[in-house]
């Protein structure tokens, strides 16, 4: 595997971070924003006092690391189709993640007559999240096919697992107006670990597989 191939693989593990970072720091320009019931995409929402910058600062560059990473999936298991699927899946997240940041939601995020922006919007974010889960789902069964751990692939059946039962809270939460930023934001971040889970695994089973040197038997 190439160095170029490595630092692409490498920016899966920088994309929980940056998403922390990023929506920690886009908060703190919004005054009284609730981690706990506001969703994500209120801090770029029509009117938010965010709206300006919340795109660049997530949206965006977490797309562009999305794309990025699934080449390098591509390019490390360009022999398993599977894997390239999980690969376009991952890559049609990080597309996904700048359609939601380019068509915003309407204020408040929740409106009886949504705009054409925000119908984008619910599309994109629905494509996000069945885009990772399914990309997770893939790997339940290419974890003992293409590494050398089984445990990658009962990890990414836990991930799926915990994303379909976090979604159920949110569409409960929704409802109930309380509590929706919380089980979206742990929805996201079984996401993103996973991404970054399979970044790590995919390096260290590389960096275990012995180098053959020119002329070795």
């Amino acid at each position: 595997m190439t160095t170029t191939d490595r630092n692409l693989l490498r920016l899966g593990l920088l994309i929980p971070l940056w998403l922390f970072a990023g929506v920690t720091l886009t908060s703190l320009g919004y005054p009284g924003y609730s981690h706990l019931d506001q969703a994500l995409s209120q801090l770029g929402a029509a009117g938010a006092p965010t709206q300006g910058y919340s795109a660049w600062v997530n949206n965006f560059p977490l797309g562009l690391l999305f794309v990025l990473f699934a080449v390098g999936v591509a390019r490390r298991f360009a022999g398993s189709r599977l894997a390239l699927c999980s690969a376009a899946l991952i890559a049609l997240h990080g597309v996904a993640s700048f359609a939601t940041g380019y068509f915003s939601c309407d204020q408040g995020c929740a409106p009886l007559q949504p705009s054409a922006s925000q119908q984008i919007h619910n599309l994109a974010g629905l494509v996000m999240f069945l885009s990772l889960t399914l990309a997770s789902a893939l790997w339940t069964l290419l974890g003992s096919r293409l590494l050398s751990t089984t445990a990658f692939g009962w990890f990414s059946l836990l991930c799926v697992m915990l994303a379909v039962v976090t979604v159920v809270m949110m569409a409960r939460a929704f409802v109930d107006g309380h509590g929706f930023g919380l089980f979206q934001r742990l929805n996201y971040a079984v996401s993103v670990i996973w991404v970054a889970d399979l970044a790590g695994v995919v390096l260290r089973d590389e960096s275990r597989r012995p180098v053959i040197r020119p002329g070795a038997a």
